[in-house]
């Protein structure tokens, strides 16, 4: 049974048998949920952070932009 929150790991629906790599939108969401899948991940581990069937540099942007929109900041400091 395939995950409905389309969460990497061995059961995810990139693992499919003729199913595409994740792209870039698969990365900006694997990004996104980092922080909850990472802690479910400690307990389960048919889910992962990181989808390793990817399309390479576009998966990666996606992921890098998911994480900094999560993480990161406006950039600005406050006096």
């Amino acid at each position: 049974m395939n995950n409905i929150l389309f969460v990497a790991g061995s059961n995810s629906i990139y693992s499919q048998i003729r199913s595409k790599p994740a792209g870039f939108l698969a990365g900006i969401w694997h990004g996104l949920i980092l922080p909850i899948t990472f802690v479910i991940s400690l307990f389960n581990h048919g889910v992962g952070i990181y989808e390793t069937n990817n399309n390479g540099g576009w998966y990666n942007l996606g992921f890098i932009f998911g994480l900094s929109s999560v993480f990161g900041g406006s950039g600005s400091q406050i006096n």
